[in-house]
């Protein structure tokens, strides 16, 4: 399966902007992980971790996030934070 392209953006910078396996992001409805070819899709986030697979079988990079929301597009998913730490 092809890769997903990721950002994660802060006010201040971007934390990340890389292709990945899958991301799973805290909506404030739920958690939903997003591989490429995802549905076009928003939610809005809650406080929690963003975990980043790089690979299919690898560990989770997990990224601290506050508020924001995320986007799924044809172009990848776009995490957008209030803060992030790492």
């Amino acid at each position: 399966m092809a890769d997903l392209h990721f950002e994660l953006v802060t006010p201040d910078r971007l934390v990340m902007s890389d292709d990945v396996y899958m991301v799973v992001v805290p909506g404030t409805e739920g958690e939903s992980g997003i591989m490429a070819g995802h549905a076009p899709y928003m939610t809005t986030l809650k406080n929690g971790d963003v975990s980043v697979y790089r690979t299919q079988n690898g560990q989770p990079e997990r990224i601290a996030v506050t508020g924001g929301f995320a986007e799924v597009s044809d172009r990848g998913l776009t995490v957008l934070a209030e803060s992030a730490e790492a």
